[in-house]
């Protein structure tokens, strides 16, 4: 192997190391199977929610996810695999992936990094199916309101009892 190739692999193992550092969330799955349209259609969804879906090869993964600090998720990749990551939204990649792969069983997650931890399949599975950032928001807003509601209730039926 020339050391041009070798330069530019090791440049590639340093990139995609640095963006396992910064990434919110890394996920890392397998696709074979996937035709090109299913493909596209992925990574189209994926981009629309502010993430990157590349594949690598396994190698440079395996040196990349070591690199950065991130040895337990080296043993994933072997096979077909592809990383899809996020660097500010922590539950898209996961959740889209997990609802893509219910319509398509070729595509599965293997493991991925939540927020600098390397995540099993199980956590990546409960990351999904966790509700969305306006959920939440929604949730917390009815839940501080419910207080004030009843309030205004037990008021209501108090000055109602007077008259």
């Amino acid at each position: 192997m020339s050391k041009a190739v070798i330069e530019q692999k090791a440049q590639a193992v340093t990139a995609l190391a640095e963006k396992f550092k910064a990434a919110a969330t890394v996920v890392a799955f397998d696709y074979p199977g996937l035709t090109v349209d299913q493909f596209t259609k992925l990574r189209t969804q994926l981009r629309e929610a502010g993430c990157e879906v590349t594949v690598y090869k396994n190698n440079i993964s395996r040196r990349a996810s070591v690199e950065a600090g991130f040895d337990q998720l080296a043993d994933t990749f072997y096979g077909a695999k592809a990383i899809a990551m996020s660097l500010d939204d922590v539950v898209a990649p996961a959740k889209i992936i997990y609802d893509f792969s219910k319509e398509n069983k070729a595509v599965q997650i293997q493991a991925g990094i939540i927020e600098g931890r390397v995540a099993d399949v199980t956590q990546m599975t409960a990351l999904a199916n966790t509700p969305s950032r306006e959920t939440l928001l929604t949730m917390l807003a009815v839940g501080m309101l419910m207080p004030i509601r009843e309030l205004a209730i037990g008021l209501n039926m108090i000055s109602s009892e007077g008259n």
